[in-house]
């Protein structure tokens, strides 16, 4: 019947969308399938029937994650319509709202890139050479050439993800460390979003 062929396609949605919000809670240790199956309303049988193990429902999850987020990058920094200071906008924001919504998918990249990188980025459908290649490290070479900077293109973009993305990852340290509530590490994120393209601006000498 179509209603069987609908409901099928709504519980694989189902269980993708409770198993998210389970890793990201519960992280992948602390995990277990019945949790994702309480969390979608359905039973351990069926969600067995769908995804066979947890890891295999783990490597769906984030190799979407992954594709989704260089899809959306890509766009961002090929885009020839844009100036380098939007650019920068708009990649800060999305990897920072990008991995606070999904805050394991930096440890899952980098042990996917330790393990074997020409699969992943085959996986996904990305070219293993898009970053240096694309037309934001076109505009940020020339404006590093017009300021005399003594820094390569590569460093910038370093920079631009690893504060971007660190206090993500750092979350559970920050809020030890300096005793915020989680009302005071939303607001420390948001205040990240507008700070860090003020200072990658500031290191590449940009006039906006």
């Amino acid at each position: 019947m179509n209603m069987e062929k609908e409901g099928n396609i709504s519980t694989e949605e189902k269980i993708k969308e409770a198993a998210k919000r389970v890793f990201q809670q519960k992280g992948y240790g602390l995990t277990r399938t019945r949790d994702i199956a309480e969390e979608a309303g359905i039973n351990l049988a069926l969600l067995n029937y769908y995804y066979r193990s947890k890891k295999k429902l783990f490597d769906i999850i984030m190799h979407e994650s992954v594709k989704e987020m260089l899809t959306y990058i890509e766009n961002i920094i090929n885009n020839k319509n844009t100036t380098l200071s939007e650019k920068i906008d708009a990649g800060v924001n999305r990897y920072i709202e990008g991995i606070s919504k999904n805050p394991h998918l930096p440890i899952f990249i980098f042990s996917e890139l330790q393990a074997n990188p020409q699969q992943l980025f085959d996986r996904v459908g990305a070219s293993d050479g898009f970053l240096k290649e694309s037309y934001m490290f076109k505009q940020i070479q020339e404006q590093i050439d017009k300021k005399g900077l003594k820094f390569s293109s590569i460093q910038f973009f370093i920079n631009m993800v690893s504060l971007s993305i660190f206090p993500i990852l750092g979350q559970p340290f920050l809020k030890n460390v300096y005793k915020m509530e989680d009302k005071e590490y939303v607001n420390f994120i948001k205040d990240r979003i507008i700070l860090v393209p003020i200072w990658l601006k500031s290191m590449l000498k940009l006039d906006e």
